[in-house]
């Protein structure tokens, strides 16, 4: 028969609650580490999808808008005047689209200050808006009685 012998083996309580403190503290710290790198990649598909949300309604919008414009053009007759009215008023938005991309692409684009005002329009006086409000401004006296 066998006998069977169980070694003692000889252990430090505090150094096991010390063991699982500092394995307790590195876990936390990866968390730490690992929820910031969450949350990072997180903001980023959050703005990743309001971007393409934005996008969407964007291009619906200006789809439907376009799509029925052209739609209500084409039942209509050649000869129709809102037919024309729609075709006349799409050239025109193009060409005013293309002058105003011109106008800010051109490097000869001078902003306006307020110190250079055009000729037919010469600057306010300074006094002249107090001037204005002190007239328009009501005057209430104080009531006195007289002594008797």
């Amino acid at each position: 028969m066998a006998t069977k012998v169980k070694e003692k083996i000889d252990v430090d309580p505090l150094s096991v609650l010390g063991d699982a403190l500092s394995s307790a503290a590195e876990t936390i710290g990866e968390a730490t580490a690992n929820s910031r790198e969450s949350a990072t990649a997180a903001a980023k598909k959050a703005k990743e999808s309001l971007g393409t949300g934005v996008y969407k309604t964007a291009y619906g919008l200006s789809y439907g808008v376009v799509f029925g414009a052209v739609f209500l053009a084409e039942l209509m007759p050649e000869s129709n005047i809102v037919r024309r009215g729609f075709a006349d008023g799409a050239d025109s938005a193009r060409a005013a689209a293309a002058r105003r991309k011109d106008e800010l692409d051109s490097p000869s684009v001078k902003f306006k200050t307020t110190a250079s005002r055009p000729a037919s329009k010469p600057a306010r006086k300074p006094g002249l808006r107090k001037a204005a409000a002190a007239k328009i401004t009501p005057v209430v006296k104080k009531r006195t009685r007289a002594k008797s």
